[in-house]
């Protein structure tokens, strides 16, 4: 059976994601960046709550994977904390100036992770040679990659992820960005054994008094008062595919 791994940005999120049938869950904060690590708070609470695989993504800031010292300092000190709170797994990824994968940086990453199964995020999808990227995360022991196929959905980049899926062996390809229940089959067709999705929607805010002419956002027009969440009738409209797929 193909793998449902939902995105998810809080400890809510998590369960939700959880009891509508999701296989794994990759923890986040700050969904309008792509996705940066969690606070420790969050990570606590999902660590007691949740019992299906939660692998928590270590990012620090958003815009690209190319990190200074300090920036990269504080991801290894993430992985630590990750690490020491038993969590199976984590998200990350490192690129050099040139857009190859730093394979010094990703060697310590490694180190530090231990046991902890690594997914390279779709970093992936800014590398300059994919399949090169490819054979490094290979070389380095990457559990999977999480990729659009290069493009802006993973619909759009099927045709590269087609390639990649064609090697047997690790990592394993888990398609996501735009992936949904809409065009789910089409990546379950194409033998693609994991999908990652938000399977989300825009939650209003429960307050009644609104203060319209201020904004805590550097956008003046970012809406403070709805979030980001996962909706469970989508999970589980996405697992019943998953699970009709592999009776067919």
């Amino acid at each position: 059976m193909a793998l449902l791994e939902i995105c998810c940005y809080s400890m809510e999120c998590a369960v939700t994601a959880q009891q509508k049938g999701a296989d794994r869950i990759e923890l986040c904060a700050a969904p309008q960046e792509g996705g940066l690590t969690p606070s420790y708070g969050v990570l606590k609470t999902v660590r007691q709550k949740v019992t299906i695989p939660v692998h928590p993504i270590i990012r620090p800031r958003g815009g690209d994977f190319c990190y200074t010292d300090g920036e990269f300092a504080a991801m290894l000190a993430d992985i630590r904390t990750v690490r020491e709170l038993g969590y199976p797994g984590l998200v990350t990824g490192v690129l050099d100036a040139h857009g190859n994968v730093d394979m010094p940086r990703m060697r310590d990453i490694m180190a530090a992770a231990g046991k902890m199964a690594v997914t390279f995020h779709r970093a992936f999808d800014m590398c300059s040679n994919p399949k090169q990227s490819f054979e490094n995360l290979k070389e380095l022991g990457v559990a999977r990659i999480l990729t659009s196929g290069q493009q802006s959905s993973a619909e759009k980049g099927l045709e590269l992820i087609r390639e990649l899926i064609a090697h047997d062996d690790a990592p394993i390809i888990m398609a996501g960005a735009g992936v949904r229940a809409s065009n789910l089959e089409l990546f379950l067709d194409a033998g693609v054994k994991e999908v990652h999705s938000s399977a989300g929607h825009w939650v209003p805010s429960v307050m009644r008094y609104r203060n319209p002419g201020l904004s805590m956002s550097t956008d003046p027009n970012a809406d403070e008062y709805s979030r980001f969440a996962v909706n469970g009738d989508t999970v589980a409209d996405m697992k019943a595919i998953v699970a009709r797929y592999d009776t067919e």
